[in-house]
């Protein structure tokens, strides 16, 4: 039987609701990050957001953009999940 990601939901800056699933979530220098999907699916896009702190002090995810934080991260959810194959 195949485990179940946790599905967490959020809000983007247009209020629109999006869907996503949990397949690791891990703490790099001192930053929590998230490795999500947009499905359950063998080949569903993957997403790496890192947690944030808004105006009012809320923790708050965004989708990592930067290249080269993003191609770091990247290898180390790759090295933890070696049976998932991460294309950037």
């Amino acid at each position: 039987m195949e485990e179940k990601s946790d599905c967490i939901e959020f809000e983007t800056e247009d209020g629109e609701k999006v869907l996503f699933y949990v397949v690791e979530e891990r703490m790099i220098g001192g930053i929590n990050y998230l490795l999500v999907t947009d499905s359950e699916e063998e080949e569903a896009d993957a997403y790496i957001m890192r947690e944030m702190t808004d105006q009012d002090g809320q923790g708050v995810y965004e989708t990592v953009e930067d290249d080269e934080e993003l191609d770091a991260v990247s290898k180390i959810f790759s090295e933890l999940l070696e049976d998932i194959e991460l294309e950037i």
